[in-house]
C-alpha cells in the first residue's frame, strides 16, 4: 500500500482527523501523522500514534531523525500528504509559501508531482472571506486539490458552506489520488 502522511492543523474539526488515519491504517496504508501545535491542544499525538502504529510527529525541534530533517525524511518517503483538516491559517500559510512549523516545512520538501490534498474546515463566512478565496486559488493553480469543503451546521453553530467532508469522502478522494 502507500505511505501516506495526514497534517492535522488545529480546528474544532481536527478530532475527525484520527478517523481519517484510523480507517487509512486499517486499509493496510503506512500512515504518519503530523500535527501543528494548535491541533495539540484538541487532540494528542497519541491518539494519532494508536490508530497508526506510528509515532506522530509534532514538534520540529524534537525529531525523530538523529539530524533533525523529519521534513524531509517523510516528504520523501510519502506517496501522498492530505491536510485534514485545513484551518483558513493553514490554507494561508500554505499559499504564501510559509514554514512556521514541520507541517509547514514539509509540505514545502514535498514533492509537487505527487498527490497534495487538503480538506477545509472553517466557518462560512471564513470560507467565505476573499483572502480564503484568493489563498485556496493559489493552492489549487500550484497543484493541490481542494477536498470539499461541505455545506451544513459547523462547530460555531452556524449553518453553511465551510463544514468539513465526512469520513468517506475524504477517504475516496486519496484512493483516487493514489490511483
Amino acid at each position: 500500500m502507500s505511505r501516506i502522511v495526514v497534517g492535522v492543523s488545529g480546528s474544532a474539526a481536527c478530532f475527525k482527523a484520527v478517523s481519517v488515519c484510523s480507517a487509512l491504517a486499517q486499509a493496510g496504508h503506512e500512515v504518519t501523522a503530523v500535527l501543528t501545535e494548535a491541533a495539540t491542544a484538541l487532540v494528542t499525538p497519541l491518539q494519532f500514534s494508536c490508530v497508526t502504529g506510528n509515532p506522530a510527529l509534532d514538534n520540529e525541534w524534537n525529531p525523530l531523525d538523529p539530524t533533525g530533517m523529519d521534513h524531509i525524511r517523510f516528504a520523501r518517503a510519502a506517496d501522498l500528504i492530505v491536510v485534514v483538516p485545513a484551518t483558513a491559517d493553514r490554507i494561508g500559510l500554505f499559499a504564501q509559501g510559509l514554514a512556521p512549523d514541520l507541517l509547514g516545512s514539509l509540505s514545502l520538501a514535498f514533492d509537487a508531482d505527487k498527490p497534495r490534498l487538503f480538506v477545509p474546515a472553517m466557518n462560512p463566512e471564513m470560507w467565505n472571506h476573499p483572502a480564503v478565496k484568493r489563498n485556496v486559488a493559489t493552492l489549487l493553480s500550484d497543484g493541490w486539490q481542494c477536498i470539499g469543503p461541505a455545506e451544513g451546521p459547523t462547530a460555531c453553530g452556524e449553518i453553511g458552506l465551510g463544514r468539513m467532508v465526512e469520513l468517506d469522502v475524504i477517504l475516496a478522494a486519496i484512493e483516487t489520488a493514489l490511483a
